[in-house]
């Protein structure tokens, strides 16, 4: 079709591993809050598990995709990454000790640390600064269609077994390992890229935000800003079951929002290439603070499955525009580490976010957390308006 033409044979591959991956991965993601509540779990321990697994990625982002960088490979990151993915579902359901969920779910979160700099770094170098959008459109489209199945397993699965959530555990076991098979498909291209033997510390990373381009630093400011306040999609999901929603009502608009998402994420980038992705980010992010003023003061579930069809949008205007938007910025020899470190402080981010949303949320209630995120939103909409101007940098209006 017209409409993947210039889609490399590596992307399709890594596209493939992601579908198989998130498949596995949100089968288990809308049921995690409800699974977490039945074994004890209260809602503060569910946000500072979700913000510790995130800030533990990102972190992890950081340092690998610098040692991807200097060690001038890509693939062995993806693959390594994925396999840790894979086998932390199971493990998921083995036991039910806090301690051992956290580490299980820590497992998940490192390997997609590991895989992150290097498989962003690939797409980045099968793209040309025309077709950063799409391509990386491409992508979160292929990964959002297996966040499309593996919720639709889910459900089909609860309504023969209503409540019995730890068999999905080893259920996602298996496209996880098929994800794992279909990225050995993956080679390395033979470059010359930089290869310095002095080692480095886990955090030596951050030494490129003072090495990093002046706009590398003043666009990343603003999606920082943005992540302290941009909490899991937890809190939607237990808001969605709080206005009355079922298990399979909550999985169903969960099923809804992902297919949004993949529906609209490469048409999404070819526009974005066009109109910049600065203007696409602002889009996105300005529909991210409807739908949380929305969800802040409305319990009706039509309105509700109307936010989640917006947020699908927003989810397709954001998450790859940002990381395509970094790439355009860099150096290529450092894309891995740019788009590393940006995640490394994203997820310290989401940390604050995550843990503070469930704080919030105890101590004032659920509309007292959408309206502090829906603002905060809104200043960061301003920042990138008013503060970042609008100027041409390698083919890519910002």
């Amino acid at each position: 079709m017209k409409i993947v033409k210039n889609i490399s044979k590596s992307v399709w591959i890594l596209s493939l591993v992601s579908l198989f991956t998130d498949a596995a991965s949100e089968m288990l993601y809308p049921i995690m809050p409800i699974y977490l509540k039945t074994i004890g779990f209260s809602i503060v321990l569910i946000g500072v598990l979700e913000g510790f697994a995130e800030a533990l990625a990102g972190l992890s982002k950081g340092y690998f995709g610098k040692l991807s960088d200097r060690s001038g490979k890509r693939v062995p990151f993806v693959q390594v990454g994925y396999a840790l993915s894979a086998i932390s579902k199971p493990m998921m359901a083995v036991f039910i000790f806090p301690l051992w969920i956290f580490f299980a779910r820590s497992i998940d979160r490192f390997g997609k640390g590991i895989r992150t700099g290097a498989r962003d770094a690939i797409l980045s170098e099968e793209a040309t600064p025309e077709t950063k959008g799409k391509v990386f459109g491409f992508h979160r489209a292929m990964d959002t269609f297996g966040a499309v199945l593996g919720p639709l397993i889910a459900l089909t699965y609860l309504y023969y077994y209503p409540e019995q959530y730890q068999t999905l555990f080893y259920f996602a076991f298996l496209p996880g390992v098929i994800a794992v098979l279909v990225s050995l498909l993956l080679k390395d291209k033979s470059k010359n890229l930089p290869t310095e033997k002095k080692g480095f510390s886990f955090f030596s990373f951050l030494s490129y935000w003072h090495s990093s381009p002046r706009e590398y630093r003043k666009v990343v400011v603003g999606l920082l800003a943005f992540a302290v306040f941009n909490s899991s999609d937890i809190f939607l999901l237990l808001k969605a079951k709080q206005a009355g929603l079922n298990d399979s009502y909550v999985i169903g608009i969960y099923i809804f929002y992902n297919l949004v998402y993949a529906t609209v994420a490469l048409p999404i980038g070819i526009l974005a290439d066009k109109i910049g992705l600065k203007k696409m980010f602002m889009v996105g992010i300005s529909l991210f603070a409807i739908v949380y003023f929305g969800m802040a003061f409305s319990a009706n579930i039509y309105l509700i499955a109307l936010f989640f069809f917006l947020y699908g949008i927003y989810a397709a205007a954001t998450e790859g525009i940002s990381k395509a938007w970094i790439s355009t910025i860099c150096d290529p020899k450092d894309t891995a580490t740019a788009i590393g470190t940006y995640s490394g402080f994203q997820s310290i981010g989401a940390l604050i976010a995550s843990s503070l949303a469930g704080l919030i949320w105890y101590r004032f209630g659920a509309q007292a957390t959408f309206l502090t995120t829906g603002i905060a939103t809104v200043s960061v909409v301003i920042y990138f308006s008013f503060f970042l101007k609008d100027k041409i940098i390698k083919n890519e209006k910002i």
